[in-house]
């Protein structure tokens, strides 16, 4: 008999023995309707659980992880409102739960049985995933094990006291909300979790309002690694800017009493608080897991005779809410009726094709308000001299700087986070007088973090805002990579499109830096980025086409929830010249605010057939030096600029290059998984064209005058041309 059904009988026997574990006497505000909706969530969580494990060995189940001995956090839920949005820990079924006895309607049952069969009725995930969650109960799904979650909870929080400030047309939270976020002990010491715990700390120090709650439930265990005893308390106790609080989740009263005095606290004085909840974990982490394999017995033994629902009968029969045999009649009867459900929930349907599988990576599209966009006396009032000087050609960064301008004239739901991204206006000057245009409150200055950045994008984002975080230098991004990756990008996937968190993030990156360099300061490595589902990576080349492309990447955001990256490539954001000193050639003028250039629209310059450059970013720019020496070599060429890197506009590199002898790609990014990898499998799938590549060396990028010595240049674009067109030198062959 395994540790679980060990547990069934030990309930069943010592229950009708009245063999109770001692404890103190139920006190606290905690109703007799509560009590009973608090224990009917425990029974219903411990049933779930066995079932669960019942179906995987029937092969009817697909992943089962439990939330026996965390069953307080019925009294958690039941102590806040369910239109506080709570980010829940994998172990937290009791909270919803007993949530869902607060919402007219609701079948937590069903629901639960339906994700642990897999069935595409699922209506949280669709069959995806067995993840808790729900729209109607405002819990939105966490595929996280790790704390990745906490950083958008804080954002969450953050955009309650925005939102107050500055309603977006899309907000779902109330101005008086309070968010949850729970985990376990463990995951307090991941590095996610603590740059978390630190931002919220750093944003309440500054009286800055922050209305998140904290739960740690603390079983004491993080698989099979013991957490050291007291180590919560010591770390979490006095920190500045955050209130603990603990209490006993073997004690549902005791729960709900802290539970609503830090809630109640946390509501009237928007800051954070952490409430420590002791807890015991229950038949060991997850599916086969057997705890007395790295427990010894006793212990495993020790912590199942304080099993939470048997102080919970104790608690009700002292408290004259229901004696024990009635206690136990409620327990078997919930586990009959959980039986013969999942008997209907397994016959189901699943997903069967990729089709169905992937039909919610994409968020449905958003309607928004009608936008006429700024009048130009606002125009007038937030460019000032800009207006005059946008009659000349200009360098990309000071447009960029004028798109972001207009962007969040027209649409004030747009924020701008990142470090110095205010008053100093970003490290190369991009967000210039963005937060004298628009205040602090949408040109935020964070702490120097990514994760907390990110973070603070994603749960803004689920608040109907539309984040435009900043991360300084790609390179950077490495630090936080796992919140587009494992949050922001899954959320549709795994909420069957029910939550999104739509946002433009903008990096500066790839090489040739002269001055500023090193591979801290470039990095051309589109990897991490290109291979995530469902993000769009856009790479402008000049500052005109960046600024019809940041206005489609915001449209996207908008309009159809989309998660953008907008790469803009750092040596370009000065760039002037093309051929000559002071020849003005990569200068350009600022796009009428209209224009946008559409998602998957590829840019084509020349129409020359001899040869075809598929190219982005600083690409463009040597290329369009090197096409002289091309012409004098009798090569007509043409450019093809691929601005959108993913994902890859396929149709438009087809009729690009149609027609084309030869096709040459040019990727600034490395050898070994770079773009050209994708490039010129498409092109063998679809052209008849010779094709070859020039790239990056598989390298980090050195400082100093070898600043380009590993990435592609003129000369070498050049040489690679004459080779493939076989031209040897200038004039026809």
């Amino acid at each position: 008999m395994d540790r679980c059904e060990i547990v069934h009988e030990n309930f069943l026997r010592r229950v009708a023995a009245r063999d109770l574990p001692e404890g103190r006497a139920p006190s606290g505000p905690m109703t007799r309707d509560e009590a009973l909706a608090a224990y009917r969530a425990a029974c219903l969580t411990r049933a779930l659980d066995r079932q669960s494990r019942a179906m995987q060995r029937a092969g009817q189940g697909f992943y089962t992880i439990g939330s026996s001995g965390h069953e307080a956090m019925a009294a958690v839920a039941l102590a806040l409102r369910p239109d506080d949005m709570a980010f829940l820990h994998y172990r937290d079924a009791a909270f919803q739960i007993a949530r869902a006895g607060q919402v007219p309607g609701q079948d937590p049952m069903w629901d639960i049985l339906l994700s642990f069969a897999s069935s595409s009725e699922d209506p949280i995930s669709g069959g995806r995933h067995k993840v808790l969650g729900s729209r109607a109960l405002m819990i939105p799904p966490q595929t996280s094990t790790i704390a990745s979650h906490l950083p958008k909870a804080v954002g969450a929080a953050y955009s309650v006291g925005a939102a107050r400030r500055h309603r977006p047309e899309h907000a779902i939270l109330p101005e008086d909300a309070v968010i949850l976020c729970s985990f376990g002990d463990a995951s307090a010491n991941h590095s996610t979790a603590q740059g978390a715990f630190n931002a919220a700390q750093w944003t309440a120090y500054q009286s800055i309002p922050l209305p998140l709650l904290f739960v740690c439930e603390d079983n004491g265990i993080g698989i099979s690694t013991r957490t050291p005893a007291g180590w919560i308390e010591a770390t979490f106790s006095a920190r500045p800017g955050l209130r603990y609080i603990k209490a006993d989740g073997l004690d549902l009263f005791d729960t709900y009493r802290a539970a609503r005095e830090v809630v109640d606290w946390v509501r009237s004085r928007r800051k954070p608080a952490f409430l420590h909840l002791r807890t015991i974990r229950l038949f060991g982490h997850a599916g086969a897991d057997v705890p007395t394999t790295y427990l010894p017995r006793e212990v495993v033994e020790g912590e199942e005779a304080q099993d939470p629902l048997l102080h919970a009968v104790r608690l009700l029969d002292q408290a004259g809410v229901m004696d024990p045999d009635a206690a136990l009649a409620i327990y078997t009867e919930t586990c009959d009726r959980v039986a013969q459900v999942a008997e209907q929930a397994v016959t189901r349907p699943r997903l069967q094709t990729a089709t169905d599988v992937m039909a919610s990576l994409i968020p449905p599209r958003r309607t928004n308000r009608p936008s006429n966009g700024p009048t130009p006396q606002a125009r007038a009032a937030a460019f000032g001299a800009d207006l005059k000087a946008m009659e000349d050609p200009q360098i990309l960064s000071r447009l960029v700087n004028w798109a972001l301008t207009d962007l969040m004239l027209a649409h004030p739901e747009i924020v701008l986070m990142g470090e110095d991204v205010g008053k100093k206006g970003g490290v190369y000057g991009v967000t210039q007088k963005l937060q004298a245009r628009f205040g602090a409150d949408r040109v935020i200055d964070t702490l120097l973090d990514e994760q907390s950045i990110l973070g603070l994008a994603i749960g803004m984002a689920q608040n109907g805002f539309v984040p435009m975080p900043e991360i300084q230098f790609l390179a950077y991004l490495h630090n936080a990579e796992d919140q587009i990756r494992g949050e922001a990008a899954t959320l549709p996937f795994f909420s069957n499109g029910q939550f999104s968190n739509p946002m433009v993030l903008r990096i500066a990156g790839l090489g040739y830096q002269k001055g500023f360099g090193g591979h801290f300061h470039n990095d051309n490595s589109l990897a991490v980025l290109r291979d995530i589902p469902g993000v769009i990576l856009a790479v402008p080349s000049d500052g005109a086409e960046a600024a019809m492309m940041l206005r489609e990447c915001v449209r996207l955001a908008r309009e159809e929830q989309r998660v953008v990256v907008f790469l803009e490539p750092i040596a370009l954001y000065p760039m002037r010249d093309l051929h000559a000193e002071k020849d003005g050639g990569w200068l350009r003028p600022y796009p009428d605010p209209s224009r946008r250039i559409p998602f998957g629209e590829v840019g084509v310059t020349g129409e020359g057939t001899d040869l075809a450059i598929v190219t982005f970013g600083n690409g463009v720019y040597l290329s369009h030096q090197a096409l002289p020496a091309l012409a004098a070599a009798g090569i007509k060429a043409r450019i093809v600029d691929l601005r959108w890197i993913a994902p890859l506009p396929k149709p438009g590199i087809s009729a690009a290059v149609q027609g084309c002898a030869h096709v040459l790609v040019v990727d600034e990014t490395r050898h070994s998984g770079g773009m050209a990898e994708a490039v010129m499998a498409h092109l063998a799938e679809v052209s008849p064209a010779r094709i070859a590549r020039i790239t990056a060396e598989d390298s980090f990028i050195a400082t100093g005058p070898a600043y380009a010595a590993t990435m592609p240049s003129k000369d070498g674009i050049v040489a690679a041309a004459l080779r493939l067109t076989g031209r040897t030198g200038p004039g026809p062959r």
